[in-house]
């Protein structure tokens, strides 16, 4: 009778089970990134998790979003005693993972010493589709993720649309990216105080 794909398998999974740690972990990130080529969920990030050193991964320098120390201490709970249920969601740049969003479990992960020894200073971590991987799409992405879970503080959204609006977004793509209106995104320009963001915006007749 002719093995199943899966019962060929086994014998590999028992070499794997011989390897040391780093050896082991190592491993297992090739061969779920062999995979994913051939999954039919190959454009899904979630579909290839991997497991990285925690000084390999770092935090983003535009993330608005903040979380009081009562949540955060809810959210290490939540770790300590489910697991890591959401990898952290990162951009590759060579050999380091700059994080998408994620960025307190990221934090959690590395400064919490029961999950530290517990995950041996490995963080799972997706990679946000390369055509996201521009400074711009990923304060982007990183907006979407965002606003799909709560609020973020008006200071620090306003420097956000200002980055995008000056690196080049009209306004019209900061609101489709950002998931605004135009007069959310109006409404940032205004509280930043920057006349130049007006250069080429577009008033309604309501203003005459």
């Amino acid at each position: 009778m002719k093995e199943s794909l899966v019962d060929r398998a086994e014998s590999l999974f028992q070499e794997l089970d011989d390897l040391p740690l780093m050896a082991k972990i190592e491993a297992i990130n090739k061969i779920r990134q062999r995979l994913h080529v051939h999954s039919p969920f190959v454009n899904e990030p979630v579909d290839c998790v991997q497991w990285v050193r925690e000084d390999l991964v770092e935090g983003n320098d535009y993330n608005p979003n903040s979380i009081a120390p009562p949540e955060l201490k809810l959210l290490e709970l939540s770790i300590n005693k489910d697991g890591f249920t959401q990898p952290i969601v990162s951009h590759r740049a060579d050999a380091r993972h700059v994080v998408v969003d994620g960025f307190h479990r990221q934090q959690i992960g590395r400064k919490s010493k029961p999950i530290y020894e517990r995950l041996h200073g490995y963080l799972p971590i997706v990679n946000i589709r390369a055509g996201g991987s521009g400074r711009s799409n990923r304060i982007a992405s990183t907006i979407r993720h965002n606003r799909a879970r709560g609020i973020h503080g008006i200071q620090p959204m306003t420097s956000v649309v200002v980055t995008l609006l000056e690196s080049g977004w009209s306004e019209g793509m900061v609101a489709e990216s950002l998931g605004m209106d135009a007069e959310e995104v109006h409404r940032f320009m205004q509280i930043s105080g920057l006349p130049g963001l007006f250069r080429y915006h577009a008033y309604s007749r309501s203003w005459d």
